[in-house]
């Protein structure tokens, strides 16, 4: 809600709406409005209108048709798994939709197979002349690949990998720059059933070993030439390293060069090497289970040693369609860039993208100007980009105009994420930029997707994302009050959802899953996150549950004195902390960056 803003304005807006929760009067102080022609054409629209022919159900607004995927879930994935048509590629029986009612214990499509990468790269969403990737390098340089194109080189890839003894259930790591060569790498494993685990050139080798030791890779993907902005140990040094403290990786294959850094005990197999070979015959793309492990991803590690978390391939696909099509709208002909690395799942993320024939843009380089980011979007025509509030409030901060000053007619929607995006970000975006959708999502590493996200049929208000993630029950839970009551708690999802992980790596019994997202309330997913929710369904984000301080009983979130912080003239950044000095009395104390001068 815009500061001033009385809440009877708020809901005159939001009963303003169209018949599937578009079109708001605009003079309600809402920060965008979709216009009814975006409402009439959006897929949310067209699925919101099959989904109410199928099942009979008076939909006539986003808050009908989510409280009614809700109570309906089985009959919501089943439809919704049909809905999305050849683009996923299952095989097998969509019934039963799911075995199990609890959120810790369901699992989603037991009778349906995929290959991931299959889906991902099919010429029934796009043709094989459709662009699917574009990878941009700081020199200027650029490689474009066609979907025929890729889908030819990842199966070219993934029958080498075969060839290697790379087999289902194999676990291969990854050390990658965001280019095209980690893009055919990622899908050429999943294509053969191997589960991935990436990390970024920027991460130490401890760390990464930390992460990737206890999976025991069979295989080393790395990057290996150096590149002019790289700091630290070389990459190709790093690569050498990484190989010596993983004794299970019995292959490496360097991207972008023929050797590492010094001989290594695994044998050396160049990229180049296997795109030369000649398989006997095309790859077959195989299927495999639904909940076929596709991923193991790790936890930041801020509360102890990282969670080694294990994604399956339907699962996660499936929410990525939903995600990508329905609450982005993203669809063939649009060309999305995330600024992200191969450490955050945003990469696995809008990696999927090509699932629904989008075209997807890497960029491996330095921010070297605060604009960088902002000319790559004007000159690659990008329909949808994604970043961070940091970067967002540095691009503010340095008095950024790029509506203005750059050619963004192609950008209709800017997503953001990693840390709480503030009204102000919102309010510079569409005074600094155009107006469009600037739309906070949220949710994580955890379920390798959101849970609060953007729609194309609502307005953007300032501080909130627009809406909770379709299907998913997800709530502000706190002790003793009820679900529905306004207030911050602590962000919860009620049912069962098909990308919830499979669990940990090396955690038989479940011991360490159950601890982690179940123990607070016996099957319900506790995310950690605070959350509120507005009266209209829009959700304020304000931080985490382990960040809360407790002062002589008063609890408040960081971030509620961080935002008055960020505030006053002269402060350019600010953290709120516990201290204890020598067992005296608990002290909070603020840590200021301040402004030049």
């Amino acid at each position: 809600m815009t500061e001033g803003q009385a809440p009877q304005d708020r809901e005159a807006a939001l009963e303003a709406g169209s018949a599937v929760g578009g079109a708001r009067d605009r003079r309600a102080g809402a920060i965008h409005t979709p216009s009814q022609q975006v409402v009439e054409a959006s897929q949310m629209t067209a699925f919101t209108r099959a989904f109410a022919a199928h099942t009979g159900a008076d939909l006539q607004s986003w808050q009908d048709l989510h409280s009614y995927c809700v109570q309906h879930s089985r009959e919501f994935w089943r439809f919704f798994a049909h809905w999305c048509g050849t683009g996923p590629r299952f095989g097998g029986s969509l019934d039963p939709v799911r075995i199990g009612e609890t959120c810790e214990e369901a699992r989603f499509f037991p009778g349906l197979t995929l290959n991931f990468a299959d889906s991902l790269l099919n010429l029934e969403v796009a043709d094989a002349d459709a662009p699917a990737l574009t990878a941009c390098r700081a020199d200027g340089r650029r490689k474009r690949w066609t979907r025929g194109e890729l889908r030819d080189a990842v199966g070219s890839l993934a029958q080498s990998l075969v060839a290697l003894g790379v087999k289902p259930g194999d676990r291969v790591a990854a050390l990658l720059r965001n280019d095209d060569l980690a893009v055919l790498a990622a899908l050429a494993a999943a294509a053969v059933g191997a589960t991935l685990s990436t990390s970024s050139p920027d991460t130490g080798v401890e760390a990464i070993l930390d992460r990737f030791r206890s999976i025991e890779p069979r295989l080393l993907f790395t990057h290996a030439a150096p590149r002019p902005w790289d700091t630290g140990l070389p990459l190709a040094d790093k690569a050498a390293a990484l190989c010596d403290g993983l004794p299970s990786v019995t292959t490496v294959v360097p991207l972008d060069g023929d050797t590492l850094a010094r001989p290594v005990a695994a044998a050396v197999v160049p990229l180049r090497e296997l795109w030369r070979s000649d398989p006997t015959r095309p790859f077959d793309w195989p299927a495999f289970g639904f909940n076929h492990p596709l991923f193991i991803m790790f936890s930041s590690g801020t509360t102890g040693r990282p969670k080694r978390i294990v994604h399956g391939a339907g699962g996660s696909l499936l929410e990525h369609l939903k995600e990508h099509r329905l609450h982005c709208d993203l669809r063939p002909g649009d060309r999305l860039y995330f600024h992200t690395g191969c450490s955050w799942m945003m990469w696995n993320w809008q990696l999927s993208a090509l699932a629904a024939g989008v075209e997807i843009v890497s960029y491996d380089g330095p921010i070297s100007s605060i604009d960088t980011l902002w000319r790559l979007v004007a000159a690659e025509r990008v329909t949808v980009f994604g970043t961070s509030p940091p970067y967002l409030r540095m691009c503010q901060e340095a008095g950024l105009a790029p509506g203005r000053q750059l050619d963004l007619g192609a950008l209709r929607a800017i997503l953001s994420t990693g840390s709480v995006l503030h009204d102000e970000q919102f309010e510079w975006v569409a005074q600094a930029v155009k107006d469009l959708p600037l739309q906070s999502i949220s949710g994580g590493t955890d379920i390798l997707g959101c849970f609060v996200l953007g729609n194309p049929n609502l307005p953007v208000w300032a501080g909130e994302a627009q809406c909770a993630s379709l299907g998913l029950d997800v709530q502000a839970r706190r002790e003793g009050v009820a679900a529905t009551a306004p207030g911050i708690g602590q962000l919860v999802c009620g049912n069962a959802f098909p990308s919830r992980p499979l669990g940990f790596w090396d955690d038989p019994d479940g011991t360490g899953f159950h601890s982690a997202y179940f123990s607070q309330a016996a099957g319900v997913w506790s995310h950690g996150d605070l959350v509120s929710f507005s009266p209209g369904g829009g959700v304020r984000l304000h931080g985490r549950c382990d960040g809360v301080l407790n002062v002589r009983g008063i609890k408040f979130a960081p971030g509620e004195i961080e935002r008055v912080l960020r505030g006053i003239p002269g402060i350019r950044e600010a953290m709120v902390v516990e201290r204890r000095p020598g067992g005296c009395e608990q002290q909070i104390v603020a840590l200021l960056v301040l402004a030049d001068g």
